[in-house]
């Protein structure tokens, strides 16, 4: 009888974020990059907003725009998808100057603003990860997300679209969560290549 063996690997997107984070230091700081860079000079926290639940229920997206607004202590640098912006415009909505909308940006600069905030705020599911794999506390404006163990942890603050839970959680900033491990450490592929071909070594 064929014996089953269960190995822990860790996240490929851990070991592509590290490696990618360093890839995007090394880049110049030219044109739109330049911009950005006078953007982070300063303490601030990375903003996202794109969601459907959010943006298209115009109740939640007002919710949230308030408490961003109220919480002036911080700058706040928030890429805003342009979808998101036309409804924002239609609703009436718009952002204090204390956050700074930009254009979307690339995955590097992503990275970059992940790797220099103070902490995330976000309705994504990609970003709250990449937020740990920083070592970010992260604010989600969803009432559920796929990573519960980053809710578990203390990394992740679920907060939905209630002003109240949002402002209470920004003015908790930066909370950090425990000292765990639980994207593996940054050589997922490796080890997955290599026990693959072990088990091929040991079958053939």
């Amino acid at each position: 009888m064929q014996t089953r063996k269960r190995f822990f690997s860790g996240d490929v997107m851990l070991d592509a974020s590290l490696y990618y984070r360093q890839k995007q230091k090394a880049m110049p700081l030219r044109g739109a990059r330049a911009a950005l860079a006078s953007l982070v000079e300063r303490p601030f926290y990375l903003a996202t907003l794109h969601r459907a639940e959010n943006t298209d229920d115009p109740a939640r997206l007002a919710a949230i725009v308030k408490a961003l607004n109220e919480f002036d202590t911080l700058h706040a640098v928030l890429p805003l998808h342009p979808r998101t912006r036309k409804i924002l415009s239609q609703e009436g909505l718009g952002f204090a100057a204390h956050i700074h909308v930009i254009d979307p940006v690339g995955y590097f600069d992503m990275l970059a603003l992940e790797d220099r905030c103070q902490f995330v705020v976000t309705d994504s599911g990609g970003v709250q990860k990449e937020a740990y794999f920083f070592g970010k506390p992260c604010i989600t404006l969803r009432d559920s997300t796929e990573w519960v163990e980053l809710v578990q942890h203390g990394w992740n603050m679920l907060v939905g679209a209630n002003t109240e839970k949002i402002l209470a959680a920004l003015q908790s900033m930066p909370r950090y969560g425990e000292a765990v491990q639980l994207y593996g450490d940054g050589h997922a592929g490796k080890f997955i290549v290599q026990t693959l071909l072990n088990i091929f070594s040991e079958e053939g």
